[in-house]
């Protein structure tokens, strides 16, 4: 990771370490939000990047596909091809209708890829995108010190519970198709707990049961999202407190041994972050896949 020249910007814009992780935390809104939960307001960095990072996942995927060859694959195809593979196996092992399957598994291989996509973001050097962005704000004649400029969109939980909830929609679309509605509301009222002979003991399992698939709905859309969304707002928040150490190097032994500190840890922790963000997005791939496979199992 670069050095980022924050005593600098400190020493002209007057601002503290705070302020400066709070300025690069700092989304592109449409208006501040007014509430915990406002849909009003629009990330638009997280956007404009999430769908531009989509693009280019469907067009390498595409690429892969209109180049695959049945003699030797080069480099790309090669590892597509292993990567398909790896999704398939995957998802035959969870998903166990065939036809269903035909639409779950390139879901699931443009899920990995895109949320893949979306964490690299986070290995750019951290004040990279946010200085070309005040760069051309002061071009524009705005005030650069107050542009703001997120690169990594799975770093919002809006993103990410976004994602989580579409995964969610997709599972009651498939509860609906493989059990029918009629299938699907017994078993909304039957499972886990079971049902009774006894009338009054029916309605009181049935509401216990109803109650139970709400909450196991709810949780597993909240955790999947919170997950993703936990990691990669804290490696973003490592890689600015890294920063830090850049920032405040001085021609002193102290400031010398705090810029040699920024390189090594910079680079260990790219390093590392190398192999979050490739699980993440497995983990969260892997998640879609089991959750929807359960959608396709009767209790």
């Amino acid at each position: 990771m670069a050095a980022e020249n924050v005593a600098a910007e400190a020493a002209e814009h007057g601002q503290t370490a705070g302020e400066y992780i709070l300025h690069h935390l700092t989304f592109w809104q449409n208006h501040p939000a007014k509430s915990v939960a406002d849909f009003t307001v629009f990330n638009f960095d997280s956007m404009i990047y999430a769908i531009l990072l989509g693009v280019i996942s469907c067009y390498l995927l595409w690429r892969a596909a209109r180049k695959a060859t049945s003699g030797v694959p080069g480099r790309f195809q090669a590892a597509v091809e292993i990567l398909v593979e790896m999704v398939d196996a995957q998802a035959k092992g969870i998903v166990h209708n065939a036809q269903s399957r035909k639409f779950i598994a390139p879901l699931a291989l443009t899920v990995f890829v895109w949320i893949f996509m979306m964490n690299a973001m986070d290995l750019l050097p951290v004040d990279l995108l946010p200085a070309a962005w005040q760069w051309l704000n002061g071009a524009a004649g705005h005030d650069p010190h107050h542009a703001y400029m997120r690169s990594v969109p799975t770093a919002d939980l809006s993103m990410t519970m976004g994602l989580s909830v579409s995964v969610l929609l997709i599972c009651l679309y498939y509860n609906v198709k493989i059990k029918g509605m009629g299938g699907w509301a017994h078993e909304l009222v039957t499972a886990p707990f079971g049902t009774s002979k006894n009338p009054v003991f029916a309605v009181i399992l049935g509401i216990l049961n109803f109650a139970m698939q709400m909450i196991e709905f709810v949780a597993k859309t909240v955790s999947h999202g919170m997950r993703l969304f936990g990691n990669m707002y804290a490696g973003e928040l490592i890689f600015l407190l890294i920063a830090l150490l850049g920032g405040a190097w001085s021609l002193s032994a102290t400031g010398i041994s705090l810029a040699l500190i920024h390189i090594i840890a910079g680079t260990a922790w790219a390093i590392f972050h190398i192999l979050i963000i490739t699980l993440q997005a497995f983990v969260f791939m892997m998640l879609a896949l089991v959750y929807l496979g359960q959608a396709h199992d009767a209790h």
